[in-house]
């Protein structure tokens, strides 16, 4: 079990809610905070391959300690300059995307950005190797308007009713951490899946970067 743990967020909106995890499920355990709101804003505007240099930079000041990458857009890029480090990077919707394609092929990924859907489905795809995943993607109307604007009650009540809107499908996708609390207002009989509780304790039974 991991005693230490640095969680590098792109909005300072997530460090309650794994604060609050840490609380619940894992007490005694450390989390250090970095928050770097640039470079979403980077990944988004150049791609995610634009911020690896930041990233590398950001994973050596962490030092040995394992690093939760908890924003969804730039997690494959940090995964992927763990070797290089010697210490473990996971990304926080890894454990999620293993669980929905133990639950089905049918899956529906719902995002509030664009930059989100690509590197989940190409995750699903990794974490479904040998299976035939078929994943849907949908952007959320309006979602990340109401983030970006602090109406987080909005915000979580756009992504519950795209939930409650979908229809053949064998398990729900959350794709961002901000999107967690909307399952707890859904009325969907599809399970439905988000990642920071999964992520959380994965990084601290010391998953496999």
């Amino acid at each position: 079990m991991v005693a230490a743990l640095v969680l590098l967020h792109t909005s300072p909106v997530h460090v309650p809610v794994f604060e609050a995890l840490r609380d619940r499920d894992h007490p005694g355990v450390v989390l250090r905070h970095v928050v770097v709101p640039e470079l979403l804003d980077r990944a988004r505007a150049e791609g995610p391959d634009a911020v690896a240099p930041a990233l590398r930079g950001l994973l050596a000041d962490a030092g040995d300690v394992p690093v939760l990458v908890t924003c969804s857009t730039i997690g494959a890029v940090a995964e992927s300059l763990a070797p290089e480090r010697g210490a473990p990077v996971l990304r926080v919707d890894r454990p999620m995307a293993a669980e929905a394609v133990r639950l089905g092929e049918r899956i529906v990924v719902l995002a509030a950005l664009e930059s989100t859907l690509a590197p989940t489905r190409e995750l699903l795809a990794e974490e479904g190797a040998g299976r035939r995943v078929s994943p849907r993607t949908q952007v959320v109307a309006g979602a990340w308007e109401r983030f970006e604007a602090g109406d987080t009650a909005g915000y979580l009540r756009l992504v519950a009713e795209a939930a409650d809107a979908v229809t053949d499908a064998d398990v729900i996708v959350l794709a961002q951490a901000s999107m967690a609390d909307a399952a707890d207002l859904v009325r969907t009989r599809v399970p439905v899946l988000s990642s920071p509780a999964a992520g959380l304790a994965a990084a601290l039974r010391g998953a496999p970067a």
